[in-house]
């Protein structure tokens, strides 16, 4: 005999009601800004969108079918793979090895260092572009430096050479984005019982061996929260790549990324509204499976 459900008291029902109106403003957020935009850029995907005249018309997955034809979605996916290839594991790495250090008690100065490396993470996205733009100008002072350590005859031109572009806005990204994971990790790291490590030392552990054994297994779900969160930034670049870009995209489609992409079907002169949100839902496809890959790889749950 299946036992009967529990009566709810009045007092439980009246923390459930006071529970639901705390939720309430969070929900309707959500609801209008983000369930509600996902279901029209669904919407939109279906039909040639006027926004001048607010018309919508139906075009028989015409939008969806233009994937299967589009060389500049290739180029785009191309190099946005490439840049998060190369970003994400490498700003992990760094970010990690400095917290490390800094989480070292026999290092003098941390604080200083600390606010040092934090400073970039203060710093807008679009002037840390135009720092760079002019640290790697073709008479920028990377370029002088080079030259005068003679390791170069000419100077490079680093911002419209297709070989240099990404790999500038790359250099960028990571040195912008290691100091905000860092401070993650340095959180974490201070919550690391300090008789680990000492227990690893009566056993002969060296420095290297207490990072790979020790503080890198600790680390791991901070670890997988810093991967899918340069996941997620990195096949999401946009402004770096627009403002080096003037957004275009070039030199030679060399810095088009998925989101400039799309940016360039909404609002540049493709204006094709449609077919931009079906790349914004192709993106938010990669960007999950990616993203769960990445958590299967590192010991989570991943793709069930």
């Amino acid at each position: 005999m299946k036992p009967s459900k529990p009566r709810r008291s009045k007092r439980a029902f009246g923390e459930m009601i006071q529970g639901y109106g705390f939720l309430a403003p969070a929900l309707v957020i959500i609801l209008i800004f983000f369930v509600l935009s996902i279901l029209f850029a669904v919407y939109l995907s279906f039909n040639n969108v006027d926004l001048i005249s607010h018309t919508y018309t139906w075009n028989n997955f015409k939008n969806w079918a233009n994937l299967l034809t589009d060389k500049q979605l290739i180029r785009a996916l191309q190099n946005t793979s490439f840049f998060a290839l190369i970003v994400v594991p490498v700003q992990t790495f760094i970010a990690l090895v400095i917290a490390y250090i800094l989480a070292n008690k026999s290092i003098h100065g941390k604080k200083i260092f600390r606010l040092v490396y934090f400073l970039p993470t203060l710093t807008s996205s679009a002037a840390l572009t135009m720092i760079f733009m002019f640290l790697f100008n073709l008479n920028g002072p990377v370029n002088g430096v080079l030259e005068s350590l003679h390791w170069i005859n000419q100077p490079i031109n680093f911002i419209n050479d297709t070989h240099w572009t990404l790999k500038i806005i790359m250099v960028m990204n990571i040195w912008s984005t290691v100091p905000y994971f860092m401070t993650i990790y340095l959180a974490s790291l201070v919550d690391l019982p300090d008789s680990m490590y000492e227990a690893a030392e009566i056993d002969g552990a060296n420095v290297i061996d207490k990072l790979r054994y020790i503080t890198i297994p600790y680390l791991r779900p901070i670890t997988t929260f810093v991967l899918l969160t340069g996941i997620i930034g990195t096949f999401q670049m946009f402004d770096q790549a627009y403002i080096f870009s003037g957004g275009t995209g070039g030199p030679a489609n060399s810095t088009l990324t998925v989101s400039l992409l799309i940016f360039q079907y909404a609002f540049g002169t493709n204006n094709q509204m449609g077919y931009a949100a079906v790349l914004a839902i192709l993106l938010a496809v990669i960007i999950f499976i990616v993203t769960r890959i990445a958590e299967k790889l590192n010991g989570g749950n991943g793709i069930r």
